[in-house]
């Protein structure tokens, strides 16, 4: 048996012998070793939106909003939390934020995506906060498009 050769939640090609979730580690690991914090909610809200499966189905119907928050209306994370208070704290939020193999998020329309983590990676270090950018505002333009969200 041999490996998938691509993703099969984005779609993104694996012939390069990486993975998604090796382009994701090595996203984690440039934040870490060089300090690159300021984007790191909407790298990983890019990311699991990219695999819904790795989000609750709650927790996927919301990530649309905050991301929306963040690009187009200019909240800070640090900001939401506030806004949302204690009632996303883990042992008062009714639903879980991750995924299980029973109870994970997928999209009602296939999405056509037109940037994936790997293409952060591709880009280099150098355009790190701008590729990452770019990424979250092509998901929210990708789910438009598909329908699955509106607005």
């Amino acid at each position: 048996m041999s490996a998938p050769v691509s993703c099969h939640e984005c779609g993104a090609d694996w012939h390069d012998g990486q993975t998604c979730t090796d382009h994701f580690h090595t996203l984690l690991f440039w934040e870490f070793d060089h300090k690159l914090f300021d984007v790191h909610y909407l790298l990983v809200a890019s990311y699991h939106m990219q695999h819904p499966a790795l989000y609750s189905p709650e927790a996927l119907k919301e990530a649309p909003g905050l991301m929306i928050g963040w690009l187009e209306q200019g909240k800070h994370p640090h900001q939401t939390r506030r806004e949302f208070g204690p009632a996303v704290q883990s042992d008062v939020r009714p639903f879980r934020i991750t995924g299980t193999p029973e109870h994970h998020g997928a999209y009602m329309h296939p999405v056509t995506w037109t940037m994936r983590v790997g293409d952060v990676v591709r880009r280099g270090i150098d355009a790190y906060y701008d590729s990452t950018r770019a990424w979250a505002a092509s998901i929210l333009a990708s789910l438009r498009a598909s329908g699955n969200m509106m607005a």
